[in-house]
């Protein structure tokens, strides 16, 4: 359905677009922050979904149902 939606020649139109919009100075500091905010995310997600190997569970996962 989206195949081939960010080839390289998409990406360079992206790019001079953004450099005419921001200007060569802007762009520096807004790659950054873009960059920061998705750090951020990531390490919000890791903090709500914490690893399952990471965790100590005692009871066994694999137990079976009793009636």
């Amino acid at each position: 359905m989206l195949e081939g939606v960010l080839q390289p020649m998409h990406l360079l139109v992206i790019f001079f677009v953004a450099l005419l919009v921001f200007g060569p100075k802007k762009l520096p500091e807004l790659g950054r922050g873009i960059g920061q905010g998705i750090r951020a995310l990531k390490e919000g997600i890791k903090a709500t979904h914490p690893d399952p190997e990471k965790t100590t569970d005692a009871a066994p996962r694999d137990r079976e149902v009793q009636s």
